[in-house]
């Protein structure tokens, strides 16, 4: 498999060279564009309990794309929100999603909900994050720009702008200090994070564009 990424930091997509009997698992309706000889089915993503459950709460879909074909052929997947498209290499290891950052993968890795903690049901990014885990290639999208921070010790990220962190890293949901503080301050809800890892974040949220749109609609 080959695959190249244009358009960032702006309009991100990827565009996937398959091989012969290759595949690619997508976020349904991310497909941009594709040669003729590929096939596109639906795939359940995990058990229907955990679909479930990130259908209600985590944002991410019951099935995802299959994109494959006997001969091999290319495939564009672009996500729904402009910004950046980003890739990770998984070598057994593993990383947390927010939810709707997922983008695209091989069948090489285990895509699985994890329960972000009660205070996540109400800091407006879904209840859950996405576990992927395993070997191969990982595509995830960010609404903005992408930051890459490495954590050693403490960091505090607004839950608007995180988009993955390394399960290294130990976390709580919570204010910015005390309620008032929190109410006052804007800023709503962070995730502290404590310890050693990676951790990565958008530069705009969509939130933020629609509390700047509605007054002026």
């Amino acid at each position: 498999m080959r695959f190249e990424i244009e358009g960032n930091p702006d309009y991100g997509e990827v565009i996937v060279e398959l091989g012969p009997g290759e595949e690619l698992l997508a976020e349904p309706g991310a497909m941009s564009r594709m040669s003729s000889n590929m096939e596109a089915q639906s795939k359940r993503l995990g058990s229907f309990f955990g679909a479930l459950i990130r259908k209600m709460f985590g944002g991410e879909s019951f099935f995802v794309g299959r994109f494959t074909h006997p001969d091999g052929g290319s495939v564009t997947i672009a996500p729904r929100l402009p910004g950046t498209v980003t890739h990770r290499q998984m070598n057994g290891d593993s990383v947390f999603l927010t939810a709707g950052a997922f983008l695209a993968c091989t069948p090489g890795l285990t895509v699985k909900a994890k329960f972000g903690g009660l205070r996540a049901l109400f800091s407006g990014e879904g209840a859950f994050l996405v576990e992927v885990s395993g070997t191969g290639e990982l595509f995830y999208n960010a609404y903005g720009g992408v930051v890459e921070q490495t954590v050693a010790g403490k960091f505090t990220v607004d839950t608007g702008h995180l988009v993955a962190f390394e399960p290294s890293l130990q976390y709580t949901i919570g204010g910015m200090g005390n309620l008032k503080s929190t109410f006052l301050s804007g800023e709503g809800l962070v995730i502290k994070f404590q310890g050693n890892g990676k951790v990565w974040v958008q530069t705009r949220t969509l939130d933020g564009l629609a509390s700047w749109l509605t007054p002026r609609l």
